[in-house]
């Protein structure tokens, strides 16, 4: 989509992130140009979407069939106690419209399934999922995959996150490679908790990651996987390689995860 020139309202909005020589005026324009599918507008998905809007990302596609719930509101920050019921999308494009006017903002309160996330990703730059249940995240990496679209994924739970991206090009690794098995575990907020500045921190680390790729800024996570551990705020980076019985993306014959020295 094409946009005339930055405007002088533009530079003053985002003038703090332009003064930075890596990022500058180009950064802001690819920034303006880009488009991003959030899926999931919880814990990780409010500093994400609200990153992402504030620092002029062209168009947000906003993701998620749930509505607010009271429980919601201890760590959902793009929700407040007046949209009780409504659906989260729409509390979100509310939050966010406020936020930044200029921003693009599309609703998608429909499920995520194999069938209907093709059209969804093959329409964005980059996707940041931040969804609590694997079938979903599956379904969006092999979108993902498929298309060649950027992937950052993020957990939290209890006091435990987690947050790597992956590129969605050919020969390197995919969510599948990490994950190859759903499991049988609930590990969802609802069964074990969470602490609210968790999500906080693993979805701000999203959203610089796909400010970084969508502008060129710095390395991305690409083949990396952070850990935190909030209880002693300690963090371990973890080697991701492709798997070669990956069922996404098997194209690698060397694959292993090892700690990084």
């Amino acid at each position: 989509m094409f946009r005339s020139e930055l405007t002088d309202d533009d530079l003053l909005r985002y003038s703090r992130q332009i003064l930075l020589p890596q990022f500058g005026i180009e950064g802001q324009e690819r920034l303006r140009e880009s488009s991003v599918l959030v899926v999931g507008l919880g814990g990780l998905g409010s500093p994400v979407a609200l990153y992402l809007a504030a620092a002029g990302v062209g168009r947000l596609l906003l993701a998620d069939f749930d509505r607010v719930d009271p429980s919601n509101l201890q760590r959902q920050i793009l929700h407040n106690t007046d949209r009780l019921g409504r659906t989260k999308a729409e509390s979100a494009r509310q939050t966010l419209r406020a936020l930044n006017p200029s921003v693009e903002l599309v609703t998608v309160e429909t499920s995520l399934t194999p069938e209907t996330l093709p059209e969804l990703v093959a329409d964005v730059d980059l996707v940041v999922d931040g969804c609590d249940n694997f079938a979903t995240r599956f379904a969006v990496n092999a979108a993902c995959r498929a298309a060649c679209v950027p992937l950052v994924s993020g957990a939290a739970i209890r006091l435990e996150g987690q947050v790597t991206a992956f590129s969605g090009q050919p020969g390197d690794p995919c969510y599948r490679c990490l994950y190859p098995d759903e499991g049988t575990i609930d590990e969802t907020c609802t069964a074990n908790g969470v602490l609210a500045p968790l999500v906080g921190i693993i979805g701000s680390i999203q959203a610089t990651e796909a400010i970084k790729i969508l502008t060129g800024l710095g390395t991305p996570l690409f083949g990396r996987l952070l850990l935190l551990d909030a209880a002693r705020m300690e963090w371990r980076e973890v080697r991701l390689r492709p798997d070669p019985a990956c069922p996404v993306c098997a194209e690698s014959a060397d694959s292993s995860v090892s700690a990084a020295p």
